[in-house]
């Protein structure tokens, strides 16, 4: 045999098969050698001599005879499956990607995929272990062809999470069906194994400018369209453009689904106040379910308007100016003599007495 076959009595050591068997006329004996076989060896085919020695009923004496023959070096098949999109999102339709590779050094032939629900892999008495079947997939039967050895190759479908799955795995069975090294059909069964995220859809609305203790400050609403919580929430203000407005944020903790958040953030200059439009950018940052953090960016312009004599700031500054005109007033009739029980320069004393009853 070839340098790569040895015996598995030991390197350079004879390759004995023994047989015990009688062979009758016209038929056939099998001979069984045990090899230990390189790393280094290729599959393929290789040649090979046999020298059977053997005696014949009647016959004094061993009979030798040599043959020449072939043989092919099949190699072993190894299947591995594993999501090459191991993140979908809940009430979305999302694109998924699956591998099967070959880690072995045997072609897999015809290679057969089907992915398998209740119905298929699970008998009737038997509790399922999977939440495939409450998804929706377009298609579940495909033909790879052949995988090569440490080769691999990907097919794609779409599936559809309803509502009720979030934040959990999604554990896909997968059969595999194929021929082997040796020409044997073969099926085993592997788990592609997906996480379904919630989801966080959220959306900026109802932006506008207020008056609130005495400053002005931007409020509006954020609404979660999706069905799971988006976590450590975060509204951000930055000026575009011209705008004199100072970045800020503030923090609104959980964006709840179907539950409109309020945000309201004070406005600061880089300076006094302009009044006029101004341009600037909302940015909402939260993390999802994996803890990955995410953002929406909401682009518009506001208007800051001159205070209003009602409001608190407005109060305020006529409260300060009405002070200053009345003390100025009390001052010049102080200093006329004008003001009565008060002389300039002296403290009114004011004194009673009260009757006994």
């Amino acid at each position: 045999m070839p340098s790569q076959f040895t015996s598995a009595d030991g390197k350079y050591r004879p390759i004995y098969a023994d047989s015990e068997e009688k062979a009758t006329e016209g038929s056939n004996f099998k001979l069984t050698f045990f090899v230990d076989i390189s790393d280094q060896a290729q599959v393929k085919s290789y040649p090979a001599s046999v020298k059977v020695d053997y005696s014949r009923i009647r016959s004094s004496g061993d009979t030798h005879k040599a043959f020449q023959f072939s043989f092919k070096l099949t190699g072993e098949s190894n299947v591995n499956l594993k999501a090459l999109t191991p993140v979908i999102t809940s009430i979305t339709n999302n694109d998924v990607t699956l591998e099967i590779s070959n880690t072995g050094s045997a072609t897999l032939s015809n290679v057969d995929v089907v992915l398998q629900n209740t119905d298929t892999s699970i008998s009737a008495s038997s509790a399922s272990t999977t939440n495939v079947e409450k998804v929706i997939f377009d298609q579940n039967h495909w033909n790879v062809g052949n995988i090569g050895p440490n080769s691999a190759k990907t097919f794609s479908f779409n599936v559809f999470v309803p509502e009720s799955l979030k934040n959990e795995p999604l554990r896909a069975p997968v059969k595999i069906t194929y021929f082997d090294g040796h020409g044997e059909k073969k099926s085993v069964t592997r788990i592609a194994d997906l996480y379904i995220n919630g989801l966080i859809k959220p959306s900026i609305y109802g932006v506008k400018v207020i008056e609130l203790s005495g400053k002005k400050t931007i409020v509006g609403e954020i609404l979660n369209e999706g069905n799971t919580d988006g976590l450590f929430g975060f509204v951000k203000i930055y000026p575009r453009g011209n705008s004199s407005i100072m970045e800020s944020s503030q923090y609104i903790d959980e964006i709840e689904p179907d539950s409109p958040v309020p945000f309201n953030i004070p406005i600061e200059f880089d300076g006094g106040y302009i009044f006029g439009e101004h341009d600037v950018r909302i940015i909402v940052t939260y993390k999802d379910s994996m803890r990955e953090e995410q953002t929406i960016n909401y682009d518009t312009t506001i208007t800051i308007t001159p205070f209003s004599d009602d409001t608190d700031y407005g109060s305020m500054i006529g409260g300060i100016i009405f002070l200053a005109v009345l003390i100025g007033i009390g001052y010049k009739l102080y200093s006329k003599d004008k003001i009565p029980f008060i002389k300039k320069g002296k403290i009114p004393y004011i004194s009673g007495k009260t009757k006994k009853k």
